[in-house]
């Protein structure tokens, strides 16, 4: 289900074909071709490499295929066989690897749930100090919030027994909070002068200078602290952030790997697929496509679809006697031919990315939604330390309807009509039609041309490999 939804959202026709002669056709997973050729061979004597390279070589010589993409690469082996130890430790590695990485992204997205937290808290923190240094309308309530911090956080608030609140209990005290809260300066070194000209005791006034000096030099130490700290945790921030998407990076060609060195599950199930045999199974698809002057928007293309059933037999190959497998055994090769556009091509392989690599996409939205959970303020907070983004695509305003969009409907089908009669009030021009009728041209030879390549490749390698023809 998931391939046709696939093959549906790319906008493919799914071909229905059959896998052998005495059944009935069904569903492949593969878009309909125009031109299908089909060649199943078993032998115990050449090696299965050879025909995959036989064919991509004669498309490539003989044919003139000039782009050649690699869409599918699949490998099973039996859990006996010696093929299977091998990859699963090779497995395991970038398995390891890849969870290593997992978990730092994991981390670092929790971390920056953290980071943007701390940023919240010192904004709404240097907000009081803004709006009480820029004198703003709610200054005074700002600057009744710091020394409302300053008390609790720097002298303890009732538990000191030497702070504002801790000395209003004391007898000739009473007062000091109000006259605290309430007298504001703006400038520190007029606090003696603002605070002389006040009619109370002498003793209480002493205090209340001591206790404003204080506050009024902790409020600026604070102020230049917690501004450059904010500054450092925005850098922190975006290289956090450029952090995570180096390791998404990495992870990315671990994850790839693994996916190729998986063993098919369905491969294994399968009937030809014994345990206790040294066998192993391959499915390969490769994409060619061949360009020349003769084509500029069509290109002929033919998917090759090969599907190997292999008895791996070690022995000596190459220089220095070094010893090696060779596959041997039965391939399943399926040709299909398309004319397609290289949006066609682009398609299909997004398409089979798709597939392949779900679990990268998992991440991806993940690490999505981590950061749509963040809101703006992380998008601002990463702005403000030098990272860019696109601005968001905006969207065509529909039309408003109106009472006469009914009457130009009327007029615009007259004039489609008339057109239609040959009465002139709609002409196409002349250089449309005749990029209609090139494209109509090429699109024909491009398809003959395909008919011939991928027939007589298919009757070439049966020839050459001693085959009967016809």
């Amino acid at each position: 289900m998931a391939e046709i939804n696939l093959l549906e959202k790319y906008k493919f026709t799914e071909e229905m074909a059959e896998e052998h002669l005495l059944y009935a056709p069904r569903k492949t997973g593969f878009p309909t071709p125009m031109y299908r050729n089909r060649l199943v061979v078993e032998s115990q004597s050449d090696s299965v490499e050879s025909a995959y390279f036989w064919i991509v070589d004669h498309l490539k010589y003989d044919w003139g295929y000039t782009d050649f993409y690699k869409i599918t690469d699949i490998f099973a082996a039996s859990e006996q066989s010696a093929f299977f130890g091998v990859s699963e430790q090779r497995l395991a590695a970038q398995q390891e690897k890849a969870a290593t990485y997992l978990r730092g992204i994991s981390e670092m997205v929790k971390a920056l749930f953290q980071i943007v937290r701390e940023l919240r808290i010192i904004d709404e923190r240097l907000s009081y100090y803004i709006d009480s240094y820029q004198k703003r309308p709610n200054a005074q309530s700002s600057e009744i919030t710091l020394k409302g911090i300053w008390i609790d956080q720097v002298e303890g608030g009732v538990k000191n027994a030497a702070s504002v609140y801790g000395l209003a209990q004391s007898v000739g005290f009473t007062i000091l909070p109000d006259l605290f809260f309430r007298v504001t300066v703006a400038d520190p070194l007029m606090i003696d002068q603002t605070v002389d000209h006040l009619q109370f005791n002498e003793k209480v006034k002493e205090v209340l200078k001591r206790k404003l000096r204080q506050f009024y030099e902790w409020k600026k130490r604070t102020y230049e602290e917690m501004s450059t700290r904010r500054k450092f945790i925005i850098k922190y921030l975006r290289q956090h952030y450029e952090t995570i998407k180096l390791y998404m990076g990495w992870v990315k060609p671990y994850l790839r790997n693994i996916r190729k060195l998986q063993l098919d599950q369905k491969k294994l199930d399968s009937a030809e697929m014994i345990t206790a045999f040294e066998g192993s199974m391959v499915e390969i698809e490769v994409l060619a496509k061949k360009e020349s002057p003769a084509y500029s928007k069509f290109y002929p293309c033919i998917l090759m679809h090969f599907k190997y059933r292999t008895k791996p037999q070690m022995s000596f190959v190459g220089e220095g006697y070094q010893r090696g497998p060779i596959h041997k055994g039965k391939f399943d090769l399926v040709m299909r031919g398309y004319i397609w556009t290289n949006d066609h091509i682009e398609n299909y392989r997004k398409m089979k990315e798709e597939e392949d690599l779900h679990l990268i996409s998992l991440i991806n939205e993940s690490i999505k939604e981590s950061m749509e959970a963040l809101g703006e303020e992380l998008r601002h907070y990463l702005m403000e330390g030098g990272e860019s983004f696109e601005p968001p695509k905006k969207q065509k305003p529909r039309p408003v309807p109106t009472i006469m969009d009914p009457f130009k409907a009327i007029f615009e089908g007259v004039g489609d009509i008339a057109g239609s009669m040959g009465m002139g009030l709609k002409k196409e021009a002349p250089k449309e039609k005749i990029d209609k009728v090139a494209l109509k041209d090429e699109f024909q030879k491009a398809s003959k041309d395909l008919k011939t390549e991928i027939y007589t490749t298919y009757k070439n390698y049966k020839k050459m490999h001693g085959m009967l023809t016809w």
